[in-house]
């Protein structure tokens, strides 16, 4: 769909909206801060937009988007820009629409577990906010220091307590949302039944960005769990390691967390971070698992069910985390991995999906794939929930090798997880850099279906476009 050029009336009429103060250009704006909103963790990427805009309002995003549907003019919201699947680049130019501003938690509501939130908090400010009153917003994604809530309501983002809580779209109850044409809408109600009418709340988690701008949400919250066991657990094959995932559930165990570790991908998170980590020669992997609750008795007794579990496996010696501060660097090797990735070779991360007990044959295809095509993985990922974070280590592949020959690779890659009963991602969504692959895990009329509803949401596809499809 062809766009329109941005112009100095529409410029001028942006600043009317929201003050010249959140009006940026390359051209008044500091160079190094423009270029950041076009830029998020995703590889090596770079679109510069044409203007960047800091509404404060859902009044004024209407005003703004009131206008770039008149002019066919491109918006992409922006969050924190901790994306891993290009999704807030504006590849077409035109606007950046930053939710940097909405950044207040309006109400937490302690008598009916609810809090009233907007899309630019950062998702640990939240959970903290929160846990200061004895209530708990469980889903965490690797980046929750710095994400913002509404780039996790957009890809319907996980983390490592979806194993046992489930993500994201788990807890939304309500959103507001400006739609492209102005219009300012609530999408449900603050209630944990909602019967009426088809489900527009849920159509907007994981729409990233493509249907509406999310200016504030409802969450539903849980008692905080003021207990919890952190262990460490070292196989001498990886296959074992993923095969003892769906044991402990078949044993009755629902951990809090359950964490997959290849050998270097542990080991360089702890160099990267300089946390102290003994591994033996003979360990190829790790299970970080967390129990959690509110009685620590029950916990310990649930632990001893995982040893018991473990005891079948060729495990080496198990780490109990007695401290807080042990627990603490536990969780910052295993969050920091994609960082310690990005800190040691230029690489790719593919977020794949299976049903858990299948996690096995997906890291051993994934291995033979590598293999064959001549590239190196490190391996990770939230093993509880069969999501499995493959990162293609760049080495000393060609340009050509590394920009085109990898396609097949990662196409075989995505049709083993369709095969396996899963699907192309698990929590990082699709954006610019995985809708190449959607139609191996979507058929045509799938697709037809979400075009359509793109086109009755966004008639003049001016919202995040060339993102999914």
């Amino acid at each position: 769909m062809p766009f329109n050029a941005l112009t100095p009336a529409l410029v001028s009429a942006f600043e009317q909206i929201v003050s010249p103060a959140h009006v940026l250009t390359a051209a008044t704006a500091e160079a190094q801060q423009y270029e950041a909103y076009g830029r998020d963790h995703t590889e090596d990427f770079h679109f510069v937009p044409d203007v960047v805009l800091r509404p404060g309002t859902p009044e004024e995003i209407s005003a703004i988007l009131k206008l770039c549907h008149a002019h066919r003019v491109p918006v992409t919201a922006r969050g924190a820009g901790t994306g891993l699947s290009g999704g807030a680049l504006p590849i077409h130019k035109g606007v950046v629409l930053s939710m940097e501003r909405f950044n207040k938690i309006l109400k937490i509501d302690e008598r009916n577990l609810q809090a009233t939130v907007e899309p630019g908090v950062v998702t640990e400010a939240f959970q903290n906010a929160v846990k200061e009153v004895g209530l708990f917003y469980p889903p965490d994604p690797a980046s929750k220091g710095s994400c913002f809530l509404g780039g996790n309501l957009s890809q319907s983002s996980g983390g490592p307590k979806a194993v046992k809580y489930g993500t994201t779209r788990d807890y939304v109850l309500n959103l507001q949302v400006v739609l492209p044409t102005g219009d300012i809408i609530w999408t449900g109600a603050n209630t944990l039944k909602n019967a009426t009418g088809y489900n527009l709340t849920q159509l907007m988690v994981g729409s990233e960005g493509t249907l509406g701008i999310i200016t504030k949400a409802v969450f539903r919250l849980l008692p905080y769990p003021p207990h919890n066991i952190l262990m460490l657990v070292p196989f001498r094959q990886e296959a074992q390691a993923a095969e003892a995932v769906s044991a402990v559930f078949r044993a009755g165990i629902i951990p809090s967390g359950m964490e997959f570790m290849e050998r270097e991908a542990i080991a360089w998170s702890s160099d990267y971070l300089k946390i102290p980590l003994t591994l033996p020669e003979d360990i190829t992997a790790h299970l970080l698992i967390e129990l959690d609750g509110q009685d620590l008795d029950e916990l310990y007794k649930e632990a001893e069910q995982v040893y018991g579990v473990l005891e079948k496996y060729d495990v080496g010696e198990i780490l109990l985390a007695d401290t807080a501060g042990q627990k603490d660097d536990l969780w910052k090797i295993r969050r920091n991995i994609g960082n310690s990735v990005r800190y040691n070779s230029v690489y790719k991360e593919e977020d794949t999906v299976v049903p858990r007990a299948e996690l096995p044959t997906l890291l051993k295809g994934v291995k033979e794939i590598g293999a064959r095509h001549g590239f190196k993985s490190v391996c990770y990922g939230h093993a509880g929930d069969g999501n499995l974070h493959v990162n293609i280590i760049r080495g000393d592949l060609t340009d050509e090798q590394w920009n085109v020959g990898l396609r097949q690779p990662i196409s075989e890659i995505f049709q083993l997880c369709v095969k396996l009963g899963g699907t192309i991602s698990g929590e990082h969504g699709i954006g610019l850099v995985q809708k190449q692959f959607l139609p191996i895990a979507l058929a045509e009329a799938n697709l037809n279906l979400m075009r359509g509803i793109k086109q009755v949401f966004d008639p003049h596809g001016i919202l995040n476009p060339g993102k999914i499809f």
